[in-house]
């Protein structure tokens, strides 16, 4: 029986784990905290998991020499970014994780967008970088719309949106402006593997969509589109965090913008290879926007989406080891897209206090309904959470799990997630109904075709190939 690895202890990789589990393969595990989803499966399958700080290098070689797997299996970034997939290959193992010098994409914003530019990668947007907070507000005022962000990847912090002229609860348009870039950098303190800048980038309003793909540094498979939700509450409103939930796939976007966003994650995939030298081997996503440009991409994920690895997996119709084992052995190109005819809906079940008081949304208990779920035909994925020494299960302070529900129709999927949603008990919880629903699914179809009329228009007319820019101190800019 093959052994497969799985590093990472969140709701994605209780999805990978269930999916390998359904190839027949033994799982062990190396995690962070006691995922219990994770470890039912390890149990299950006769493996064992470790307990440890996934992001060290050499405690990962220690388990991998125990378990000593087929195929180790990477779910989160920061041990991508820290190396720990570069050491386990160096050490003779088979790695779905990309390597550190890929995954500086999603970790180092400006590195992304220097990418983009340089080597013309489609869906860019025009961006500067800076360490002056001054001198990015200047710039902000000049683009109009912006987008201001840490260079790094902060787990979806310190990321503020200013549209123009619009009016703003936290005072003037320059008082915002300036606010964003200052928390932007110092939302980099604790970090010490980038420096602290920040990054303005235009922004762009839409639809988003997430593609996700396995590459072997040449091929690309790519998984359907899936819609994430990174604010805390009904319709799109507080503060940015881990996904709240997902649909999937998408009928509002059409074949031609998938195909768009397919072809500017391979695009990357090839510039990494020019840019560093190393063949990129594991999962990259690109966030995408549909706007009045067309597909841009806001900004990379250097493996799969949580909670956009939910809808992936369960939705591939085929032997999941074996299309791991392909990626990594450069096979590929022979492997069959093939996925279910079905739709499916992701909710998020988090603690109060989740994403801005992490004390406050720890240590609350609270047990799930296992036969109403198996009566609905829905999953649940866990995430922050453990056992309780009270019975059931209790917070870490994240988002506790993640039911996925499927259904013949976007209506059927929404209706078993909001009952399977019903099924965690416990106080002190929350869940977004207005992911998947009907008003939401008629709210995501009226933007797209918005924003689609006007950049079919843009391109029937040549007006998509270039972009004029008044900046501070450099007069007219042309962008192509």
């Amino acid at each position: 029986m093959e052994k497969v690895l799985v590093i990472g202890d969140g709701a994605r990789e209780h999805a990978i784990a269930w999916g390998l589990d359904k190839s027949g393969v033994k799982i062990y595990a190396f995690m962070g905290h006691l995922n219990p989803g994770i470890a039912k499966i390890v149990k299950k399958t006769g493996g064992f998991y470790r307990i440890g700080k996934i992001t060290d290098r050499s405690e990962a070689v220690k388990v991998a020499e125990e378990a000593s797997p087929d195929l180790i299996v990477i779910g989160p970034e920061e041990p991508l970014f820290a190396g720990v997939s570069d050491e386990l290959r160096s050490r003779g193992f088979a790695v779905l994780g990309a390597p550190s010098r890929g995954a500086v994409v999603e970790q180092r914003k400006d590195v992304a967008r220097y990418l983009q530019w340089k080597y013309r990668i489609p869906g860019r947007l025009i961006y500067d970088v800076f360490s002056d907070v001054a001198e990015a507000y200047a710039f902000a005022k000049a683009i109009g719309s912006v987008a201001i962000k840490p260079v790094r990847q902060a787990g979806g912090k310190g990321v503020r949106l200013v549209y123009g002229n619009a009016k703003y609860l936290e005072g003037s348009l320059d008082e915002v402006i300036t606010k964003g870039a200052r928390e932007a950098k110092e939302q980099l303190a604790s970090y010490k593997d980038a420096p602290q800048l920040v990054l303005v980038e235009e922004g762009v309003w839409g639809v988003e969509y997430t593609v996700q793909v396995l590459t072997d540094g040449e091929s690309v498979f790519p998984f359907p589109p899936v819609q994430d939700n990174p604010h805390a509450y009904e319709l799109g409103l507080g503060p940015e965090c881990g996904g709240m939930g997902t649909v999937s796939p998408l009928p509002f976007i059409e074949e031609e913008e998938f195909e768009e966003a397919v072809a500017a994650v391979k695009a990357t995939v090839e510039a990494v290879y020019k840019e560093f030298g190393v063949k990129y081997v594991g999962v990259l996503s690109g966030q995408m926007m549909l706007t009045a440009l067309g597909p841009v991409v806001i900004e990379y994920y250097s493996r799969f989406g949580d909670p956009e690895a939910l809808n992936a997996i369960y939705l591939y119709d085929g032997d999941l080891y074996d299309l791991f084992i392909k990626t990594v052995t450069g096979k590929l190109h022979q492997a069959e897209r093939r996925f279910k005819n079905v739709y499916t809906v992701v909710k998020a079940v988090a603690p109060v206090g989740y994403p801005l008081d992490k004390k406050t949304a720890a240590g609350r208990r609270f047990d799930v309904d296992w036969v109403l779920v198996e009566r609905e035909g829905c999953h649940v994925f866990f995430g922050s959470a453990a056992p309780s020494e009270r019975g059931g299960y209790e917070t870490l302070g994240s988002r506790a799990l993640e039911i996925l529900a499927p259904g013949s129709t976007p209506e059927e999927a929404y209706q078993k997630a909001e009952r399977c949603a019903a099924a965690v008990k416990g106080e002190g919880l929350y869940y977004r109904r207005d992911i998947g629903s009907p008003e939401y699914m008629r709210e995501m179809a009226r933007r797209a075709e918005m924003v689609r009329a006007v950049y079919k228009w843009r391109r029937q007319m040549g007006l998509s190939e270039e972009r004029l820019v008044w900046e501070p101190g450099r007069g007219l800019i042309r962008y192509k």
